[in-house]
């Protein structure tokens, strides 16, 4: 059973706001088995492209009729896209085998491989669930060809009320979002394999 591994935290101060602001980060999940034993290329998390809706410091939610509900008191700890991107890794890491996921700042080595995700909505919806919808590119660094790309939408719906339980959704849509990268690479690794 997946579990959030560091539960989502409320700071009460900080994030440069008033004393009366909460500030949530999101936080890595383990993985809900041990991470495959086949290696690959090595990859790094190159770039979360975010919508400038949801490119704020304020914590934004969908409302009715196409409306957004943007918080001043509910606010994230860092910016929304490295959060993304910082966590991602972190996911994918646990999901991958060691040595296989770089860290944001380390040097790619030669053969390495860029992932970049598109992020089009990963919020609260109007119904109360926590959707994410958007794309990921595996491209191979050394010639910028896609090797791998697929559309992703997620939802985790039943989500209690309140900005911690959707920050907590928003943190298991990411882990969900590693295992499809996971999937996905490794299907197209034993499809390759199969052929030879």
């Amino acid at each position: 059973m997946r579990w959030v591994a560091l539960v989502s935290r409320t700071v009460a101060m900080g994030c440069g706001t008033s004393p009366s602001a909460q500030c949530f980060t999101l936080d890595a999940l383990r993985p809900a088995g041990p991470p495959p034993t086949t290696a690959g290329a090595p990859l790094k998390v190159v770039a979360v492209h975010v919508p400038s809706v949801l490119d704020r410091q304020e914590i934004v939610e969908e409302g009715a009729a196409g409306t957004l509900s943007v918080s001043d008191e509910h606010r994230w700890g860092a910016p929304f896209g490295d959060m993304v991107r910082r966590v991602l890794t972190q996911d994918l890491a646990a999901r991958l085998p060691k040595d296989m996921v770089l860290f944001p700042d380390q040097p790619a080595p030669p053969g390495a491989n860029d992932l970049v995700v598109d992020i089009l909505e990963f919020e609260r919806d109007a119904s109360g669930a926590v959707v994410f919808d958007g794309s990921w590119s595996l491209v191979q660094g050394s010639s910028d060809s896609t090797l791998l790309a697929h559309q992703v939408h997620l939802r985790d719906g039943g989500v209690a009320p309140g900005y911690k339980a959707s920050v907590a959704a928003m943190s298991r849509l990411l882990g969900a979002l590693a295992d499809q990268i996971v999937a996905g690479i490794s299907a197209a690794r034993d499809s390759t394999i199969h052929r030879r």
